[in-house]
């Protein structure tokens, strides 16, 4: 089994077609390129990061599998504005193995408030636990639980937990 089949994620979310999208942390691009798939030509995913190299990766795999909804924004999701997206200018947000990663919570989520459309949904998909030093270090887990209140003290409301796997779990907030 693999730690995260963003594939099969994706395929449990209700994607419209022309939907914009912003996969937050967007890494490797493992859920830029499945999300580019269900918006469609139409449709747009910024995929936002800090590492400039990662995001030359993301446009690359874009590329070979024909893909021109896709833009890359190198991007602080932790500063007010540093994601260079218009308030509300994406329907969905995605935040995949990022929150273990930051300190800043708080910042993470009033940015991605800030982004989303009215009634706008945030997929978080994140570690369950360390798993022995497979995952973060377990000082770095951000649980299900925290996630959620986090979320929900933002301005958030819980609508759906989805299967991310073994080693990660799935929820879907809406912008309230």
């Amino acid at each position: 089994m693999s730690f995260l089949n963003p594939e099969s994620v994706v395929k449990q979310i209700s994607f419209e077609q022309g939907m914009r999208v912003a996969d937050l942390g967007a890494g490797t691009g493992a859920f830029t390129i499945p999300a580019a798939k269900r918006v469609g030509e139409r449709g747009r995913v910024y995929a936002v990061d800090v590492n400039q190299d990662l995001l030359l990766a993301i446009k690359s795999t874009a590329m070979r599998e024909k893909l021109s909804n896709i833009e890359i924004i190198r991007g602080d999701i932790e500063t007010p504005g540093g994601t260079s997206l218009a308030d509300g200018s994406v329907g969905m947000a995605i935040l995949a193995n990022v929150l273990f990663q930051t300190e800043k919570k708080e910042a993470v989520t009033s940015e991605i408030k800030r982004i989303l459309l009215p009634r706008g949904i945030v997929l978080v998909v994140d570690w369950k636990a360390s798993f022995k030093g497979l995952g973060p270090r377990e000082s770095d887990v951000a649980k299900e639980e925290d996630v959620k209140k986090l979320f929900l003290n933002s301005g958030f409301a819980l609508y759906n937990e989805i299967d991310a796997g073994e080693y990660h779990y799935g929820l879907l907030f809406n912008k309230l």
